[in-house]
């Protein structure tokens, strides 16, 4: 059938020629071919040669100073400004970006700035910002909006809460801020304080819960023990209220559902301790389907051995 056959064929062949170490020359065939009829198509053939010319004997460079150097990963790396960074100099960022075409290198460049420059502000001077560049630009993109949930720092996290909890963002957007949690390098304490009571509120879904738990984890692991932390028990106790003791599913619809929350309890890791007796209950409870009793089980994975998991499960289950 059509749908079956390869619509694009390429094929290419170089032959190179090395001399004392270095490619002297280099030749190459390339062809391309676009077939959509079974009888009709269109073919493209390339051909290329790269010859060594000269070679260098000496090459001017400048001497660095050692002390100078230093080792650093060049992932996300931006030079941070020495000047104090003001909302006004922000909100210019955000009306550039708006301005400008949005495919753009320009528009890439504006936009890592904006998530830097973000970084510097309070959190008051976030709400200020908010309040004055909440706009849209005239292709329906709000720059803010995007910028947030890379800036990572605490004062971002309490605004994306508070713009969460008051409607403000929407709908295709919430997803992403709650995503973006999980990618945060560094939690702190004010984070967890701030998204604890989100997942008690009744418009809370399921998916927020993987977010949270996944800074849960980070904020955990770097500080060793923090089941006594007042804001990571309310993350776990509004996760408990949710399993029902035995994550009983009364309706096959919430199915999916219960199993996104235990993948979330997994996520927490040493935070979770203190539900393993109820994933005990859940995997044990032979009433459960079968999808739930195993996501029950791999919830343990992040959970201490010192936990005992293998005397709160039953023999033979």
């Amino acid at each position: 059938s059509q749908s079956e056959q390869q619509v694009l064929s390429s094929r290419l062949e170089c032959v190179q020629s090395i001399r004392d170490g270095v490619l002297a020359e280099a030749q190459c065939s390339e062809s391309d071919r676009v077939t959509l009829l079974p009888e009709e198509g269109t073919e493209t053939r390339t051909q290329s040669a790269l010859k060594l010319l000269q070679v260098e004997t000496e090459t001017l460079h400048r001497e660095v100073d050692s002390e100078d150097l230093y080792m650093t990963s060049i992932v996300y790396e931006m030079e941070e400004p020495e000047r104090e960074v003001t909302g006004r100099e922000v909100m210019e960022l955000v009306w550039k970006l708006c301005l400008v075409h949005s495919a753009s290198y320009e528009t890439a460049g504006l936009f890592m700035a904006l998530v830097f420059e973000l970084r510097h502000l309070s959190l008051e001077a976030l709400r200020a910002l908010w309040q004055r560049s909440s706009f849209k630009c005239r292709d329906n993109w709000q720059p803010l909006i995007d910028a947030l949930p890379s800036c990572a720092t605490e004062a971002c996290v309490v605004l994306m809460k508070e713009l969460l909890a008051s409607g403000e963002v929407e709908e295709d957007k919430v997803e992403y801020f709650f995503w973006s949690f999980a990618f945060i390098p560094k939690p702190t304490l004010g984070m967890i304080k701030s998204l604890a009571p989100l997942l008690k509120s009744s418009r809370a879904r399921q998916s927020y819960f993987l977010g949270v738990t996944a800074l849960l984890h980070r904020f955990c692991a770097a500080h060793g023990s923090c089941e006594g932390v007042p804001a990571v028990q309310g993350v776990l106790s509004a996760l408990g209220t949710v399993l029902q003791g035995n994550c009983t599913v009364r309706h096959s619809e919430h199915l999916s559902e219960m199993q996104l929350v235990l993948k979330a309890i997994g996520n927490a890791g040493l935070a979770a301790a203190s539900l393993a007796p109820v994933l005990s209950s859940c995997a044990s409870l032979r009433s459960n389907p079968m999808e739930i009793r195993l996501a029950a089980l791999q919830a343990f994975r992040r959970i201490p051995c010192s936990v005992r998991v293998g005397d709160l499960l039953p023999a033979g289950d």
